[in-house]
């Protein structure tokens, strides 16, 4: 199986009950912890830990250690450089994603067999990511894309299963999915109880 297999079949594994990534960004440690129990609470596999900056190493090296005790996965987001990800697979962790299409992270992932999400927002982005052999691909922005842009991409590239990501909450989590997402990344919804049950009620028809 190629680095790129593993990468689709991981995803596909832990995105198929809950199709969220719970994504969590500039806390402390502890509070990265705690956002992440809810997040598993809910019933999220899989947790996106950005580390835009060295500063967030501390709160992703936190989450990964809590992880293991729960049987769970965490990413590193905002991966744009071979020695960022250099330092996220010393931490230990078990997924990456990045904002856009970096060649250099690409090779480095598949070098490493480490599962990669890379960001796309326009058709040369996604084709550029299928020649790589990427099939799960990040939609980003996604609230300034749109939802009706992850439907006509689909049509010329139905191999490709997209996670919206960037301003996706229990709002309008269900009209992503519904137009074919594969998958939706949230923050602040899996951090509010009160939203919850929306966001329960947006992913549950998908599950």
């Amino acid at each position: 199986m190629t680095a790129t297999d593993i990468g689709a079949d991981f995803f596909a594994r832990h995105l198929s009950v809950t199709p969220v990534i719970g994504i969590f960004r500039g806390e402390d440690p502890s509070t990265t912890v705690e956002l992440c129990r809810r997040a598993w609470e809910f019933g999220v596999d899989l947790v996106e830990i950005p580390v835009q900056s060295e500063s967030a190493l501390p709160s992703l090296e936190a989450a990964v250690e809590a992880a293991r005790d729960h049987g769970k996965q965490i990413g590193a987001g905002t991966v744009t450089t071979v020695r960022r990800l250099r330092a996220v697979q010393e931490i230990g962790v078990a997924f990456t994603v990045a904002p856009g299409l970096h060649p250099e992270v690409v090779a480095a992932s598949a070098e490493a067999a480490l599962p990669h999400l890379p960001g796309v927002a326009t058709a040369t982005d996604i084709a550029n990511a299928l020649e790589t052999g990427h099939t799960w691909l990040k939609a980003f922005p996604a609230k300034q894309l749109g939802a009706p842009w992850i439907t006509a991409h689909l049509a010329p590239f139905p191999d490709v299963r997209f996670v919206a990501t960037g301003g996706i909450g229990a709002h309008n989590a269900a009209e992503f999915l519904s137009a074919g997402c594969a998958a939706v990344a949230v923050g602040s919804a899996l951090a509010d109880p009160a939203v919850l049950p929306l966001l329960r009620e947006a992913v549950s028809p998908m599950t």
